[in-house]
């Protein structure tokens, strides 16, 4: 679990976004991040039972992303973020694949799993295993331990058919989303109890069998 207070910190973050007063709460910083990453080496081992791929060996540190902003190319001028972001990457940062994501910024905290803005070549496979597979990808999305936890993201999607589909494909809904990204939203408090541990540990393997579709689809 994790503290209160780290969460609290991240609050304060968000509504003190300058150098100057990060610089004087540094030890704060240092603190909470040392709460996440034990929360991190929690569910580590976890993930790596519920998914063969993940390494069991996974450092924690690389898992938790910076606190600070690339600021070079956004309008967005504000030195930190407002969450503590969580990968869980099979091949490791930079490598675009299904993966796993734990975000956690005060009232607005959830878990993810799938694949974000795949390129347009895995895309397209993506959505031929969907056409080919549709029985096998509408099993795993309307099992009850995926449903009772998990709702495909809706928000990164075509207003229109993708090409090579009819807009009366029966699945043409799920062959619309540019993004596969299953999530699950935790409140706040939640993080407090022991008992997200194993909430978390559930949502990995619930989730497994989604990710494991998207891998053998873009597999080469």
């Amino acid at each position: 679990m994790i503290q209160p207070e780290t969460l609290a910190f991240i609050t304060d973050v968000a509504n003190n976004n300058n150098r100057e007063w990060f610089a004087e709460h540094k030890d704060r910083y240092e603190v909470a991040k040392a709460d996440v990453l034990q929360f991190v080496e929690k569910l580590i081992p976890l993930l790596a039972a519920a998914d063969p791929e993940f390494s069991v060996e996974t450092s924690a540190k690389k898992c938790l992303l910076r606190i600070y902003r690339d600021v070079r190319f956004s309008k967005n001028k504000d030195p930190y973020k407002n969450n503590y972001g969580i990968s869980f990457a099979v091949k490791g940062k930079g490598v675009n694949e299904p993966g796993y994501y734990l975000h956690i910024q005060p009232g607005s905290c959830f878990f993810g799993a799938g694949f974000w803005m795949p390129e347009a070549a895995d895309l397209k496979k993506i959505r031929e295993e969907i056409d080919y597979n549709t029985s096998e990808f509408l099993e795993i999305i309307e099992a009850r331990s995926f449903k009772n936890t998990f709702q495909l993201s809706q928000e990164d999607k075509l207003k229109k058919a993708p090409k090579g589909y009819e807009s009366d494909h029966p699945q043409i809904e799920l062959l619309k989303l540019k993004s596969f990204i299953a999530t699950f939203p935790i409140k706040d408090e939640e993080f407090f109890k022991p008992a997200i541990v194993n909430q978390l540990k559930n949502a990995f393997e619930s989730v497994y069998p989604f990710i494991l579709f998207l891998r053998k689809a873009v597999a080469p």
